[in-house]
């Protein structure tokens, strides 16, 4: 059931029920969800009681962590049902108020527990040895004060932080100022479509354009698109050069050596493992070279264009997968997990944890999301492709990574950094590959799954790592003096293109532009995190696929450890070590392997 007989969307009370998340399951209904709210605002000034009195005494401090935990994981639990409850129809007026409501009092919360770090750091460290020593309770708090202290060098005066968090609203404008412009202000014109009618071009459908067959729509939506950022290249030069400017002085102010050194801090991440990632990648390029050759070879073209990345090499896989089959496909490709990971997949399947296909007013796309005191949840605007059945395996990666944490993890250490949280996502969606491409006899059916492998690895390995390696340049350059020019920024991003995708294609000079219009620059060093992750599941896969039973065991333990101990640390208990290249090397042999075996069906 997708869409009645007019192909109208069906309203949300139109859908069977057993296709439907069980959000009773956070509340029986709405009158239990005031109570907890009215609980949370009673537990605000208990919290906020404690304020310069954490140093008296050891029940004293136990007894804030615990209220702290206690107000966070009521809050999240207040606010992830109303905003659920609003994605299931985002046209309800009772949930749209019920969100806002929710909203303003994590608002409250978070301001009230903002005393709480800052307090910590202010007692003397022996205190606080000697607290863990007195109190067995305090022990599952170790990891968490040992963060607090870790960074405690990097942390100033009371006044002095005070002045750096009300400056943080105007370091935001560069990002703000980005936003409005590139989705507000930016203006594109008509192209001509397959059919030869003028329809506008939007950022939307845009990457639709990139992936017709016709290279005439393809090359028409490349210099319509670039043509519109470089009219405003000035601007966006301003304000990307401002967004550095802003890095640089927060990692000045708290004293680091670098913006880089400063934004990797926050996961207990080396400078080196930056560097290792994008050092590894430049050895393997020429892998990135014969994908091109292969592209160039296939689509029969005399000369390749960055508007022919996105060309289809293989016809889609058209045929429609009923959702219990995705189910049982998604279930059969993640065996090798063995059977407690199996039997938690069926429990997911099977009690109401799932919201499977799209309505009137639903939030699209597709995400996992929860609260630690009750299971994950997963929404879906499932349309029976093998998309969909990726999409499904990858969000319930996500879903059971969060299961397993909270099964084992107090809430202290529920909420698991970005640096692994696409490392259980992408593990699915390489098993799951995996057992495709065996049970596929179907020549094309194979050649596309292939090229959907290496597109993705394209995507989320080489060109984000091309991105990481762009940040770290003009942060350089900006930390040695230079003014970054949208001439500058144009000359580095064209070079980076030419190192990355080699002689085989043309590099338009349109593409120098790109830069312009990434939101992910003004999350300055976030985007290696893509890179790493899916490096890390391609070797972990690797791993469970050829060392069985030990390979599993190591993996569950990491989906078990949330955030008790720092990502890099977690991940090399799981037998991938970050802070050597080797992951790195082990993902590009795969990239290798089914490169190999799509130029010889394709041959």
């Amino acid at each position: 059931m997708t869409k009645n007989n007019n192909h109208k969307l069906p309203k949300r009370d139109e859908i069977d029920p057993k296709y439907k998340w069980n959000l009773e399951d956070i509340y029986s209904n709405n009158d239990e969800w005031e109570k907890d709210f009215v609980k949370v605002k009673e537990l605000i000034p208990q919290l906020t009681q404690y304020k310069g009195k954490l140093g008296e005494s050891v029940s004293t401090f136990l007894k804030a962590l615990m209220l702290q935990d206690q107000l966070l994981s009521l809050v999240e639990k207040v606010f992830v049902y109303a905003k659920m409850r609003r994605d299931e129809d985002n046209t309800n007026a009772i949930y749209q108020a019920l969100t806002d409501r929710a909203k303003s009092l994590s608002v409250q919360v978070y301001s009230a527990i903002s005393f709480i770090t800052p307090e910590i750091i202010s007692i003397p460290e022996q205190k606080l040895t000697d607290f863990l020593n007195e109190e067995p309770k305090l022990q599952i708090y170790r990891h968490y004060l040992n963060e607090i202290l870790r960074q405690k060098n990097h942390i100033l005066s009371e006044s002095e932080e005070t002045l750096l968090a009300a400056s943080e609203e105007i370091s935001d404008s560069a990002r703000e100022i980005f936003t409005m412009l590139n989705n507000a202000d930016i203006k594109f014109p008509n192209i001509k479509n397959e059919k030869g009618q003028e329809v506008e071009l939007t950022k939307g459908n845009y990457i639709h354009f990139m992936e017709s067959s016709d290279r005439r729509v393809r090359q028409d939506a490349f210099y319509a698109l670039y043509s519109s950022y470089m009219k405003q290249k000035n601007t966006l030069a301003a304000s990307l050069n401002a967004n550095v400017k802003k890095n640089i002085f927060y990692a000045r102010v708290r004293k680091y050596p670098s913006a880089l050194e400063a934004s990797l801090d926050v996961d207990n991440v080396s400078k080196n493992v930056y560097e290792n990632l994008i050092d590894t990648i430049h050895k393997h390029l020429p892998l990135m070279y014969r994908y091109v050759s292969l592209r160039k070879k296939v689509l029969e073209l005399d000369t390749l264009h960055m508007y022919d990345l996105y060309a289809p090499l293989v016809k889609e896989m058209n045929k429609h997968i009923y959702y219990k089959d995705a189910l049982e496909i998604v279930e059969k490709a993640l065996h090798p997990l063995g059977n407690d990971y199996i039997e938690a997949l069926k429990l997911g399947f099977n009690s109401g944890w799932i919201d499977v296909y799209e309505n009137e007013g639903k939030t699209g796309g597709a995400y996992s999301w929860g609260a630690y005191t009750t299971h994950p949840y997963v929404l879906l605007n499932y349309q029976g492709t093998i998309k969909d059945v990726f999409t499904l395996a990858h969000e319930m990666g996500h879903a059971l990574h969060s299961y397993y944490t909270n099964k084992h993890q107090p809430y202290i250490y529920s909420q698991y950094k970005i640096f692994v949280a696409e490392v259980a996502s992408t593990v699915n969606e390489s098993l799951l590959i995996q057992y495709l491409l065996e049970h596929t006899k179907v020549k094309n059916e194979k050649a596309y799954l292939l090229n959907h492998y290496l597109d993705e690895f394209r995507g989320t390995v080489f060109r984000q790592v091309m991105f990481a390696e762009f940040e770290k340049i003009i942060h350089e350059k900006v930390e040695s003096g230079e003014a970054l020019t949208h001439q500058l920024l144009c000359e580095v991003y064209h070079h980076l293109n030419v190192k990355y995708f080699g002689d085989e294609i043309i590099i338009d000079s349109e593409i120098d532009m790109e830069w312009s219009r990434i939101p992910h620059f003004y999350t300055s060093f976030y985007v290696y995190k893509y890179a790493t992750g899916f490096s890390a599941a391609a070797s972990l896969s690797k791993q469970i696929l050829e060392d069985g039973q030990p390979a599993v065991d190591r993996y569950l333990e990491f989906l078990s450890s949330g955030d008790s101990d720092y990502p890099i640390e977690l991940l090399k208990k799981a037998g991938v070590d970050l802070s050597t290249p080797q992951p790195i090397i082990d993902a590009l042999k795969v990239f290798e392997d089914r490169l190999n075996q799509l130029e010889e069906l394709l041959a």
